[in-house]
């Protein structure tokens, strides 16, 4: 078995392990993982890794396990070994996985679309992260579309998530809505959603300089400045704040630069996790973390499963056909060749019109 792990305190850092194949134990399948996807969000896994409990879903195998963890994955894997009666061989499963050539998990609560992973280290963590879609009962399901639903799924039900938590709270006021890491493609995929509701503000994509050509291209932002323009950003404004980056030196500035105006700050992702950490002029009052899972459960007991499916799953669909009309997907070979472009994704070399999706090899 190998499996791709990371420093849990230096992030750039990462490794191979190899340890032999375990025998299943009474109700446990094994699942050969086929293919996922590696974007900034899995960094983001591992810079919460510790806050957050992600270092917990998957306990890495060989030496110094203190000192290496698993960053989650988002694919796809098929049963090719089962103890249990419930999931037989031959089933496909969409879900979180270790970036390694298989996964043993214990199916419980299986129905004829998905199951729940009933592991015991599992067991306290986010049950959205835990349940696995049985692809193959799904209607019109297609192997060809694989690459964008684990790319853009999971990204995209995020920005579903945002796009309700300032809907619903009247956009809390704003007259705009400035979407920082306006590149990333959970930010466009909340981009998308605003530009459909009429009833959105004005919405303004913060970018950096080598992205601003790109962002401006998809059509997706009111408006697109640079880092280093944000003070042209109408300040007289009340303004709603979405974070993807968390540099803390743009949204410091940005926050003086609106003032009292600066309504509600979302802080959601990490895409500039390396960035140096200080709170100097950032109104904490009004500023909030978002936990995707946690929005995803407190909607699922207000409207119910079903519902909650059905209005996310048609917000997803929609922006996930406008993204892939300029996404352009690169398949990375194995673990040897996410360990190649490893460093590059730490440090934001990939382009932004790219997704990043490692297919496993037979000696994997």
């Amino acid at each position: 078995m190998r499996e791709f792990q990371t420093n849990k305190s230096d992030f750039s850092k990462a490794r191979l392990q190899e340890t032999p194949a375990c025998t299943l134990n009474e109700g446990e399948v094994r699942v050969k993982v086929d293919r996922f996807a590696f974007t900034a969000n899995n960094i983001t896994y591992a810079v919460m890794g510790n806050q957050l409990r992600y270092w917990q879903f998957f306990p890495p195998n060989g030496d110094e396990p203190e000192k290496w963890g698993i960053i989650p994955v988002w694919g796809f894997g098929d049963v090719v070994e089962s103890s249990s009666d419930a999931l037989p061989v031959g089933e496909r499963l969409f879900g979180y996985f270790p970036p390694a050539n298989e996964l043993i998990i214990t199916p419980k609560r299986v129905t004829q679309t998905n199951l729940m992973d009933g592991s015991t280290h599992r067991a306290e963590l986010p049950p959205g992260y835990n349940l696995y879609q049985r692809v193959n009962h799904e209607r019109g399901y297609d192997r060809a579309n694989d690459n964008q639903r684990m790319l853009l799924f999971v990204l995209h039900l995020t920005s579903f998530c945002l796009y309700d938590l300032l809907k619903s709270n009247d956009w809390f006021d704003a007259e705009q809505i400035v979407i920082i890491s306006a590149s990333s493609k959970t930010s466009i995929g909340l981009a998308y959603g605003l530009a459909e509701d009429t009833d959105a503000p004005h919405v303004v994509g913060l970018t950096s300089t080598r992205h601003t050509d790109f962002v401006n291209s998809i059509d997706a932002y009111d408006s697109v400045l640079s880092y280093d323009t944000l003070e042209q950003i109408d300040a007289t404004k009340p303004t709603v704040i979405v974070d993807m980056s968390a540099n803390t030196d743009i949204l410091s500035r940005l926050h003086k630069h609106l003032g009292d105006n600066m309504r509600y700050t979302s802080n959601v992702g990490l895409t500039h996790w390396d960035e140096p950490r200080h709170s100097e002029g950032i109104i904490q009052a009004r500023s909030q973390q978002f936990f995707a899972p946690s929005h995803v459960q407190q909607r699922m007991k207000e409207w119910g499963p079903e519902a909650f499916n059905k209005r996310s799953m048609r917000y997803i669909m929609m922006s996930m056909a406008k993204t892939s009309s300029w996404l352009t997907i690169q398949e990375l070979d194995g673990v040897d060749g996410l360990l190649s472009a490893y460093q590059d994704i730490c440090d934001g070399k990939i382009d932004a019109d790219k997704g990043l999706v490692v297919v496993m090899k037979d000696e994997d």
